[in-house]
């Protein structure tokens, strides 16, 4: 039923995506109450950023043709909000994950070989800025790097400006530091902090949705895998990104040095994309709504357990 409505892309399925967005942030405020203490601002900036989401996968889905003509990467970005509503916890990274989400989009579009110095520049720049709120978010240099293999074209220049957008956020943070702080760097703008320590997934609640959510993950990705390599040659790099970054969120998540559930929401956009590719292959239909139907259980379970 619910892969049948999302099986077009139309408008009103970003409305549907929308409406779950705020379902789940409701349901984070009033069930799990680790915001209550936050002003309206906050909630509302909260709110803005994760329907932001919706719409930025929606474009960077359909810009760059990472699916066929479907909205299952809106559905699926909603369900994992559905999911994982501890993605509202921090609203830091939120704004990192948006970021990088950004520097993604430049990233994701390089295909087009048009304006390559300016998104090599751009990506560099947003991935700075993300580092700033998040200081994990460096790691998403791996992805501007595999984005350079692929098409610096022995071009020295875009290395260049890629270093050059990374050095205008350390500049800016440094002018920032002397005027306001009178020191060049404080050990508050970097926390590298390690933490391996999963005791807090200790519960029934929280090891049967992890073991469905990586279930499906993993899954799709193994047929995402398979299927990159039928990818036509100038798409077929997007695809690696893709899969490049979902493997840097999943360290995040494990090395994170607090894990109450905000530690995922690097993982969301990138899953969303890698479970839509896989469900677009699905030609049993009651497999595809069984397959859906796994995410739905999640917030099920979250209300019972």
């Amino acid at each position: 039923m619910i892969t049948s409505i999302f099986s077009k892309s139309k408008p009103v399925n970003l409305i549907i995506g929308c409406a779950l967005i705020i379902i789940a942030f409701v349901y984070h405020i009033f069930f799990q109450k680790d915001l209550e203490n936050l002003s309206m601002a906050v909630h509302g900036l909260i709110l803005f950023i994760g329907l932001f989401y919706m719409f930025i996968t929606d474009f960077i889905v359909s810009k760059n043709n990472l699916t066929k003509r479907h909205s299952f990467a809106i559905m699926m970005l909603g369900l994992l909000f559905l999911a994982i509503p501890e993605a509202f916890s921090d609203v830091n990274l939120l704004v990192a994950n948006l970021l990088v989400l950004f520097a993604m989009r430049r990233l994701l579009s390089l295909h087009s070989k048009k304006g390559l110095i300016k998104k090599f520049f751009d990506a560099a720049l947003w991935i700075g800025l993300a580092t700033l709120f998040y200081s994990w978010a460096i790691l998403y240099v791996v992805v501007l790097i595999v984005a350079l293999a692929y098409y610096w074209q022995s071009e020295v220049k875009y290395i260049m400006v890629s270093v050059f957008g990374i050095l205008t956020v350390a500049i800016l943070l440094i002018l920032y530091n002397v005027l306001c702080k009178d020191q060049f760097l404080l050990l508050s703008n970097f926390s590298m902090a390690i933490s391996f320590d999963f005791s807090v997934y200790n519960s029934l609640s929280n090891i049967l949705k992890l073991t469905i959510v990586a279930s499906v993950y993993f899954w799709s990705l193994v047929y995402y895998l398979k299927g990159i390599s039928e990818k036509n040659k100038k798409m077929k790099p997007s695809h690696v990104l893709i899969v490049i970054a979902s493997i840097v969120a999943v360290i995040i998540a494990v090395i994170a040095p607090l894990k109450n559930g905000n530690e995922f929401v690097f993982i969301l956009v990138p899953f969303a994309i890698i479970v839509a590719n896989y469900l677009e292959t699905i030609e049993e239909k009651w497999f595809k709504e069984v397959f859906v139907a796994l995410l739905l259980l999640v917030p099920i379970l979250n209300l019972i357990l």
